[in-house]
């Protein structure tokens, strides 16, 4: 069958759009399929395609703001408030268009007196007092109204970047470990921040001065031409062009903008990864040579904020110009009527110039509301692509169950999606209550991706992983984990004290079970050597501490939870052998009926296990326990003796 959307433009949004009426045409077309010329078919399917392709383009604002209607929701939790910032807006308007009829009446009132200076002077001063007041009033109404305006539409506005940055913040947490591989921090960090300010914009301001640019035209463009239309037609004709002019400016604004943030990320990132990496760049002596990269770096950046320092110069005066041309034009047609009579006073003169100065920013508003439309737009459809990502690990289960401590992984395979690297090939082991178990390989054996597995960061591809004889998926995501204490390869740690930071796994833990924890993990003496103890504040990613210290507070963090099962992944490759055998020990006595996974490259953290696992290329090669594995040639043996010879000779 012919597709209909051959010739329309790729995109599912495409085909949706025009799905209902190419469904209906094929339905039309088909009683004729048998007997109609090829010819004829084909000429209008042809017309159908070129209606689709116009009909794209017309309705291309429709698909823009799509990505927009991801904000229905807050519009209608807050649609009260909104409301009300609508009608105080108006009203805050309507008070404003009550002072140029009284200026005008004030000069008339004037221009009689002066004509007809038998009047009494203290009539023409209680009139002038009486417009007087009533302008001022309606000036106090109109600012009163215009802060309740802010109060509203704006706090508005901070509510639903609140919320919009709580929902991306909760979905970032509900998403899997292959998520954060294949995306920057950066990147995450700019689309809950710079991109939900962006839509903020358009939810507070641009819905605020959309308002009030609705209002006072509907209402005083009318009211202007009522008055005199001539008058009006001349006064509102550099408007029109001050908008466009101000609408394309704001584009290239926004263009050089989009550069200049690009240029501080770049910035940014540079200087984080110079200071991170200081160490690094003053042991190989490169300081001239960073400082190079960074003044070249600054000279861009200069270029870039210079260019758009340009642009922004045009917009003020172009304005101002504009608003001049408009002033000329009521002053020099509205002068000429005056003269020949058209009108009765020059009051209506001033009235126009208010008007004119009234409309002005409003109209300038028009160029710039656009701008933020649609950034806004481009914003939140980058906050989509992230919250339209399913997370790849569901909770499937509805109700939480004890965790035990029995594992068993019967025949899984496992490749990493992000890099297609098979990482477990058709593995079975079991491990039953308090037992432990010890996991040895060479690097990019799979040994870690076992621990990733356990903790369910992914699924498996094929096989059953069991958790106290359930399969993994039946169990609650976060009972199982809370049953878990992970110390991972990389020890990282919150830039906090080093209490919180141990602390930090277990539901409000005592600070005798803190420093407990610390004891068995043997680094509670270095805790204490510290100026403030346990208060001690740990730079980035606890860069204060040695590499043996972190891991040894990460092994506290664990302990302090007392978990169900315990799994650390080779988080002893930082601290020497006898360090490391006074953590094992204390580890044995604390995970007395607990389970125990140990992942390690050295033969000694493996030796007091129940049972050990040799992998290989995410095949297991051998198992048994220490003393059975020393009786046969392999890899665990050979590992252990070039290891004890080495130990030997230090």
């Amino acid at each position: 069958m012919h597709d209909f959307y051959s010739d329309v433009p790729s995109g599912e949004h495409n085909k949706e759009l025009y799905c209902v009426s190419g469904a209906k045409l094929q339905h039309i077309l088909r009683p004729f399929e048998g007997f109609l010329p090829k010819i004829v078919l084909d000429k209008m399917r042809d017309k159908r395609r070129k209606e689709a392709i116009f009909a794209q383009g017309f309705f291309h604002p429709l698909r823009l703001m799509k990505a927009l209607q991801h904000l229905n929701k807050y519009f209608a939790k807050y649609r009260f408030k909104l409301l009300m910032g609508v009608l105080i807006t108006i009203i805050a308007r309507v008070f404003s268009l009550v002072m140029p009829p009284y200026v005008n009446k004030s000069i008339q009132a004037v221009e009689q007196y002066v004509q007809q200076p038998k009047g009494s002077e203290s009539a023409i001063e209680m009139v002038l007092l009486q417009y007087i007041g009533i302008i001022i009033g309606a000036a106090l109404l109109s600012g009163f109204f215009t802060f309740l305006m802010r109060q509203t539409i704006i706090n508005v506005s901070r509510y639903i970047e609140a919320d919009l940055k709580n929902e991306v913040f909760k979905h970032y947490m509900r998403l899997h470990q292959s998520f954060y591989k294949n995306n920057r921090t950066g990147d995450l960090m700019s689309r809950i921040s710079e991109d939900v300010s962006e839509v903020r914009m358009y939810v507070g301001p641009a819905i605020m001065y959309g308002i009030q640019t609705l209002t006072l035209f509907v209402c005083l463009v009318p009211l202007m031409f009522l008055k005199d239309a001539k008058l009006a037609a001349y006064t509102l004709l550099p408007l029109p062009v001050l908008s466009v002019l101000i609408y394309f400016i704001s584009r290239v604004i926004h263009k050089r903008s989009a550069q200049v943030q690009q240029f501080l990320s770049a910035l940014s990132t540079f200087t984080q990864e110079t200071f991170s990496g200081i160490s690094v760049i003053k042991a190989y002596g490169i300081e001239k040579s960073v400082h190079r990269e960074l003044a070249d770096l600054a000279e861009e950046g200069r270029d870039k904020s210079m260019a758009l320092a340009k642009v922004n110069a045009w917009f003020f005066p172009m304005m101002l110009l504009l608003i001049g041309v408009s002033n000329l034009f009521v002053i020099y047609i509205g002068g000429r009527q005056y003269i020949q009579g058209e009108i009765d006073s020059i009051g209506i003169i001033l009235e126009f110039i208010i008007y004119v100065n009234m409309l002005t920013w409003p109209v300038a508003t028009v160029g710039w509301l656009t701008s933020i439309i649609q950034r806004a737009e481009a914003s939140q459809q980058r906050i989509n692509d992230f919250l339209h990502t399913v997370p790849a690990i569901v909770n499937q289960a509805s109700t939480t169950q004890p965790i035990r401590g029995a594992i068993s992984f019967k025949n899984v395979s496992f490749t990493y999606p992000e890099t297609g690297i098979k990482a477990i090939d058709n593995l079975s082991f079991e491990v039953t209550p308090g037992m432990s178990l010890a996991i040895i390989g060479k690097t990019g054996s799979g040994k870690s991706t076992i621990i990733e597995l356990i903790t369910r960061m992914y699924d498996v591809d094929s096989g059953v992983i069991e958790i106290d004889g359930i399969p993994i998926q039946s169990h609650d995501l976060i009972s199982l984990r809370r049953s878990m204490g992970v110390v991972p390869q990389d020890s990282f740690l919150f830039s906090d004290t080093i209490y919180n930071n141990i602390a930090f796994g277990a539901d409000d833990p005592t600070q005798e079970a803190v420093i407990q924890a610390a004891k068995w993990a043997v680094v509670h003496q270095n805790i204490e050597g510290f100026q403030k103890g346990y208060d001690t504040v740990l730079g980035e990613r606890g860069i204060t501490l040695s590499g043996g210290q972190k891991q040894r507070v990460s092994i506290a963090r664990a302990l302090v939870k007392s978990p169900e099962i315990f799994l650390l992944d080779d988080c002893l490759s930082a601290v020497d052998t006898e360090t490391e055998e006074k953590i094992l020990q204390n580890l044995h006595l604390v995970a007395q009926n607990k389970t125990s996974i140990i992942v390690s490259h050295r033969a000694s953290a493996a030796q007091g296990a129940d049972l050990i696992l040799v992998i290989d290329h995410g095949y297991c090669v051998q198992q048994g326990t220490h003393e059975a594995l020393l009786q046969e040639e392999g890899f665990y043996k050979s590992l252990y003796e070039g290891q004890l010879q080495k130990k030997e000779l230090n």
